[in-house]
């Protein structure tokens, strides 16, 4: 039986937070059906304000009016634990970080850079809890240190995202196939560094592992590395819930292993996708830069890009891949239908039984 974890008084009954999709891939819909299984349901920040743009013409309002909203939307739908993912490399990251605090959303996630500041925002009667997501040990020692040292705050649980993860990507483009990099390698590595502070401090910090992870198997083998739970994405792309397209879900049913690549970001970080007509065409040098209506991220060049990056994962959400593509984690090839997210969680229990049962036969 999966045990659940606790970050800070919030109790969650499964180790299981499901990983924050942009754009509109996971919004209120997906975040409010996992919390009900008793997983943390995230909501992303990214691109809130082209989704919203009828609401508000301003961008910048626009993601605020969207973040309240889908907030909103989500307690409307459950009790359970709701978190927000917001990168570092939005510009309107303090915005975003803001309202979430100001709507008491119960957890921030927050990566795409390093989130040193991220406590500066809390007020005396906040109660949101700060979650840094890293991709080595050495991030997790620096954003202990800095948090401590300057803001006397410990994060409250820290995500570390592997190198088999959908989107964005935290490594160099040669690190991705070096085991010295494999979340198997790094889990122990970070482990060892959170130690330190919580025997000084006396606090527990969770370590929740992501990247690749897709089965009950998978959640097995990490918990018993020693994280506290997994973030999990892609398991939750093709379920009814998921707030994307059902064109968009159809790209992970149809895709092979030999369809996930890894691609080069707009925002200049590699990122893993799902092959197809429109990515090719950027390999082509087929697609020419156009004029931002956004200037979402910080590290987007639009004079140097071939296309918006925003526009085109916005195009993927509604179903446009002609004009756009599909994040996607190393392993949603397996995906073969479309469910719900109970029976997903179902699912997983199952197959997490299963790896135990295994072992248990091995043993004897």
């Amino acid at each position: 039986m999966m045990e659940g974890f606790n970050i800070g008084k919030l109790r969650i009954p499964m180790p299981i937070v499901q990983g924050g999709m942009g754009i509109g891939v996971s919004l209120s819909g997906l975040a409010a059906a996992v919390a009900n299984e008793g997983g943390v349901g995230v909501i992303s920040c990214a691109g809130l304000g082209v989704l919203y743009s009828k609401i508000k013409k301003d961008y910048v309002q626009a993601c605020i009016e969207g973040l309240k909203t889908e907030i909103s939307k989500a307690r409307a739908k459950t009790k359970g634990v709701i978190g927000v993912n917001i990168m570092c490399v939005l510009t309107n990251f303090e915005d975003m970080v803001r309202v979430s605090i100001e709507e008491k959303i119960d957890v921030i996630f927050s990566g795409a850079g390093l989130p040193l500041d991220l406590p500066k925002y809390l007020k005396e009667d906040s109660v949101t809890k700060l979650v840094p997501i890293v991709s080595s040990a050495r991030a997790a020692k620096l954003i202990c240190q800095k948090w401590k040292s300057i803001y006397n705050y410990l994060p409250d649980a820290i995500v570390l995202e592997g190198p088999k993860a959908g989107g964005h990507l935290g490594f160099k483009a040669k690190e991705l196939e070096d085991e010295r990099f494999s979340l198997e390698e790094l889990t122990p590595q970070v482990l060892k560094e959170i130690k330190v502070f919580e025997e000084e401090y006396n606090q527990k910090i969770p370590l929740i592992v992501g990247g690749g992870i897709y089965t009950g198997a998978d959640i097995y083998n990490f918990l018993k590395l020693g994280a506290t739970g997994v973030q999990m994405g892609s398991r939750f792309v093709t379920t009814d819930e998921c707030d994307a397209s059902q064109v968009f879900k159809q790209t992970y049913l149809d895709a092979t292993i030999t369809d996930m690549e890894i691609i080069q970001s707009p925002v200049g970080m590699p990122g893993r996708a799902i092959k197809n007509a429109f990515l090719d065409k950027v390999k082509e040098g087929l697609k020419k830069p156009v004029v931002c209506p956004y200037h979402c991220l910080r590290t987007c060049e639009m004079e140097k890009t071939p296309y918006c990056i925003v526009a085109a994962l916005y195009n993927a959400y509604r179903g446009n891949m002609n004009s756009g593509y599909a994040f996607a984690g190393s392993n949603a090839y397996l995906a073969t239908k479309i469910t719900s997210v109970k029976q997903t969680f179902l699912d997983l229990k199952e197959e997490y039984q299963n790896k135990l049962d295994s072992l248990s036969v091995v043993s004897v």
